[in-house]
């Protein structure tokens, strides 16, 4: 019969016990493998064990406090690190990327993204400049593939209008397209009848997503046109010629009759500019935060709106102006007049920085595309030019209209309307930076209305027409530009991210002193003009101030470098070079003419100091 045990008994002594490990258990990226002689086993990626035979035994005699930094080890120089062979990097599943590394960029892709030309040498200058130059070239570079790598995640491409096999795409009525696009497509094509307080003239924010539009018996109101929701109307009880929206759809400009009113988009008014009076015409400059106004008076003026300040006020000497527009290139100023000419202004000159010769008559529409390169005119002869503005300033291409076009209007992609009476006509081009062809029309529509304003919507197929009879929403495929940068221009973004961009818009605001025909020609020196200007300074100072740097003592040590003795130093150099000017200016001066000559003597006497 068996028995249980007794306590105490068959029991392994505590020695026993702690010297028997409980086995750990694998883990899955170890490997069954035999013990090395070396007695190492594999252990899991990043272990700190390390192999028990390759330490250095410790004495047994040694007596070493747990405070001591001495080190008992033995010192063993270091072997330098063997370079591995890199293996391409395999997935979880194990199979190797057949396409390593980064995707090539072809080079016609990256060089449309570059704005440094690679052609020019860099200038002859020190070490320290020109590294910086090849560093900002690095970046540039690498800037230029990033941006050609991330075009492949732009999904809208434009689109054109074609029609069948000899269709003329110009017969193409609105009620076709409409019925043809899709529902948010046909939902941008809308007409407002509004005839008791027209004519309109009406301006987009810079977003595409809200309209403005006034109306020349006083009727104001701005409009989020994609879902409809009216954001404020009023009724100023004045004639309305102008209307603008600031650098957001939170501030509007109105042109009135007598002044110039700035409201919110509440329709309260903020501010009522006096100085600005008998306003025809408005434009607004985004980045350098410009409000232009052309009056009945022949003045130009720029207001600073970020500080209310007026900046210039220009006399053209033209008499009135009614015609005027901006270059979205370099911010310059077109105005037309009535004797035909075309003159381009900046806020830093009071004389016009060009003069074109346009029309044999008055000008009645300017408009400028949005790469800066070409302008359209009309004039009162009939005549539609498109001019070229890369310093020629000559008519590429004219045509003779059956009647005067009174407005034109560029779209984002380079599409060209023209209002003429109570018909609109677009024309197009072969692309963004190509002129558009006058020869057929691309579209046209015909209005209940005589035409008072043409405006085409940023980022969308849509152009705003603004006539006796109210407003007119146009489809036009292809006008706009598909794909908008949601850190510039963002139609759906929040209050808060308004707030933003407006602080950050205000930090990078430039100045009005820098607007010129070329932007290009603010990153150069003007050599001509900065000797002349050091010949000036020479010529009034009668000394060349940088012929040579002022002396500096070095710092010496021992309480040398006081104040006092660094003073007299300085005064000590002084005084030689001053020694040395007047030792040059008595070289050249003419000698004097030497004294008679005294008459020779045998002895020389003791009298002869008191001779004369």
């Amino acid at each position: 019969m068996e028995t249980a045990p007794k306590p105490g008994r068959d029991v392994p002594p505590k020695k026993d016990r702690l010297q028997t490990k409980k086995k750990k258990p694998r883990r899955y990226w170890e490997e069954e493998t035999t013990l090395t002689a070396a007695g190492a086993s594999p252990g899991p990626p990043g272990s700190k064990k390390r192999n028990r035979e390759l330490r250095p035994e410790r004495p047994k005699n040694a007596n070493i406090t747990k405070k001591s930094r001495i080190s008992r080890k033995p010192h063993l120089p270091k072997k330098p690190r063997e370079r591995r062979n890199l293996e391409p990097q395999r997935s979880v599943s194990g199979a190797q990327d057949p396409f390593p590394g980064p995707a090539p960029v072809p080079v016609e892709v990256a060089r449309k993204f570059r704005r440094i030309d690679k052609s020019k040498k860099l200038p002859h200058s020190k070490s320290k400049t020109r590294s910086r130059l090849e560093v900002a070239e690095a970046e540039e570079e690498e800037i230029s593939i990033k941006a050609a790598r991330s075009e492949l995640l732009l999904a809208e491409e434009p689109g054109f209008l074609e029609g069948e096999d000899g269709e003329n795409t110009a017969k193409i009525s609105q009620a076709d397209i409409v019925e043809a696009v899709d529902i948010a497509s046909a939902a941008k094509h809308f007409d407002l009848n509004l005839r008791q307080f027209g004519p309109y003239r009406l301006n987009y924010s810079p977003t595409g997503r809200h309209v403005a539009f006034g109306g020349r018996r006083g009727h104001v109101a701005t409009l989020d046109w994609v879902t409809k929701r009216l954001m404020c109307e009023i009724n100023v009880m004045e004639a309305v010629r102008d209307i603008r929206f600031l650098h957001s759809e939170a501030l509007l400009a109105v042109a009135q009759n007598r002044w110039l009113h700035i409201y919110d988009n509440q329709g309260i008014e903020l501010h009522c500019i006096r100085r600005c009076d008998r306003v025809t015409r408005l434009e607004f400059l985004p980045f350098h935060f410009l409000l232009a106004t052309a009056s009945e008076t022949g003045f130009l003026t720029y207001l600073d709106v970020s500080v209310g300040k007026i900046v210039a006020a220009l006399n053209a000497r033209a008499g009135r102006l009614d015609v005027m527009t901006k270059n979205p290139y370099n911010a310059v100023i077109h105005l037309g007049h009535s004797n035909g000419i075309v003159s381009l202004w900046s806020p830093a000159m009071k004389e016009p920085l060009a003069k074109i010769l346009c029309h044999r008559g008055g000008v009645r529409a300017v408009a400028v595309d949005s790469t800066g390169t070409y302008m359209a005119t009309s004039g009162l002869d009939h005549q539609l030019k498109i001019f070229d503005l890369r310093g020629t300033f000559q008519p590429l291409s004219a045509r003779t209209l059956p009647q005067g076009a009174g407005h034109l209007a560029f779209s984002q992609r380079g599409l060209l309307a023209a209002g003429m009476g109570d018909v609109v006509n677009i024309w197009a081009g072969q692309g963004k930076a190509s002129p558009p062809s006058l020869e057929q029309p691309y579209l046209t529509h015909r209005l209940s209305g005589h035409v008072h304003g043409l405006h085409f919507c940023p980022f969308e197929d849509v152009l705003g027409v603004g006539h006796n009879g109210g407003i007119t929403s146009m489809l036009v495929p292809g006008a706009a530009e598909p794909n908008f940068d949601g850190l510039e221009s963002n139609p759906y973004r929040s209050q808060k991210q308004r707030q933003e961009w407006e602080v950050k818009a205000l930090l990078e605001k430039v100045p009005a002193e820098l607007i010129c025909l070329d932007p290009r020609a603010l990153a150069e020196v003007d050599v001509i003009s900065l000797e002349q200007e050091k010949k000036e300074r020479i010529e009034r100072l009668g000394y060349d101030p940088e012929a040579k740097a002022p002396f500096q003592p070095k710092p010496k040590q021992k309480g040398r470098s006081s104040t006092a003795s660094l003073v007299k130093r300085k005064r000590k150099v002084m005084d030689e070079e001053h020694r040395d000017k007047v030792r040059q200016s008595l070289e050249q001066q003419p000698q004097k003419k030497e004294k008679a000559a005294k008459p020779l003597r045998a002895r020389p006497s003791a009298l002869d100091r008191f001779v004369r």
